[in-house]
């Protein structure tokens, strides 16, 4: 049969309406994809997603360090909100001096490292009796780690006042480094179950073969258990460093009038000697900005830390079982 194109009562050409389909289905396959997750515009929506979202949590950063860098001019300016037309580092210095940063930097090193170590070693090993060993009432001690675990800190904090304070220990260190000795410290519950979960993972051959050595248990803990653990171990440094060195909470109860005091403390202090500068009459332009450069001054360690340990860190997330 001779078809031809065009004319009313005819059979007409087919094939370029199937190459029209086929470009269509193309351009709908790149579009969306042959799975929800291959095409374009699943890729977009999660790009959009995900730079918005990391604008969250970018925004405060940026605020902060464009502020303290603005001079006088900058500052009343109101045609200079995010880039400053120059830049003056005279904030740094003086929210420095406040701070007593030489002095207090070290104070807040030595507390958060030692602390750090503390946990570290005391919650490994109660991770790995929790995860290997077998002893009375197991499920009992595991519930109750969990339950300090969800218990918000103010329920306990007036007695540990009072312990405290029978002991002589208030404005001191103590208070933070000798539950740090016994696995309690801040978060000291999740850094268990952490330790906990990586043990969990690891066969029983192991234990096995270290009796039949003649290893007991505290030799197979230092000797095998704890260096294979190192993912584990970098996460629970990495989390106590970083969370003992912003916690406010606990040294403003011990050590309110402690002089020397980490960084929070001396952060918290200035802030409120320039809101009584304020109240007073004597407000300056530069308040916002020597706070941010405080602020700054205070952040900073974490973010080289970070810098230094991020591919450790990234990779002890994945096998610390944090993540599936």
């Amino acid at each position: 049969m001779k078809i031809e194109r065009g004319r009313p009562g005819f059979l007409t050409d087919w094939r370029p309406n199937a190459k029209l389909r086929s470009r269509l289905e193309l351009l709908r396959y790149r579009v969306l994809g042959t799975e929800i997750d291959k095409g374009i515009l699943f890729k977009l929506v999660v790009y959009f997603v995900l730079i918005n979202v990391a604008f969250i949590y970018l925004k405060p950063i940026l605020y902060m360090v464009t502020t303290m860098v603005k001079d006088a001019k900058n500052i009343l300016d109101p045609s200079v909100i995010w880039v400053p037309k120059s830049i003056y580092l005279g904030h740094l210095q003086e929210a420095s001096h406040m701070l007593n940063y030489g002095k207090s930097f070290l104070i807040s090193v030595s507390l958060a490292t030692s602390v750090s170590v503390l946990q570290m070693f005391s919650c490994a090993i109660a991770g790995y009796a929790f995860a290997r060993l077998d002893f009375p009432l197991k499920k009992l001690w595991g519930a109750l780690l969990l339950f300090t675990f969800i218990m918000p800190p103010q329920v306990t904090i007036l007695p540990t006042i009072m312990l405290f304070k029978q002991f002589g220990w208030m404005n001191t260190f103590l208070p933070m480094v000798v539950p740090a000795l016994f696995g309690h410290g801040l978060k000291g519950a999740m850094f268990v179950i952490i330790y906990r979960s990586f043990y969990s993972t690891l066969p029983k051959e192991l234990d096995e073969a270290a009796r039949i050595d003649g290893a007991g248990m505290l030799r197979m803990f230092f000797r095998v258990m704890f260096p294979i653990s190192r993912s584990a171990t970098v996460v629970v440094l990495l989390f106590a460093f970083v969370w003992n060195w912003n916690d406010f909470y606990f040294p403003s109860l011990f050590m309110f009038t402690a002089e020397n005091v980490p960084l929070s403390i001396t952060l918290a202090r200035m802030a409120g000697e320039m809101e009584q500068a304020a109240g007073a009459g004597e407000i300056t332009v530069y308040a916002e900005s020597i706070k941010m450069a405080a602020s700054f001054l205070i952040i900073m360690p974490l973010l080289v830390v970070y810098l230094f340990m991020q591919r450790w860190f990234i990779e002890g997330v994945e096998r610390s079982g944090l993540v599936e």
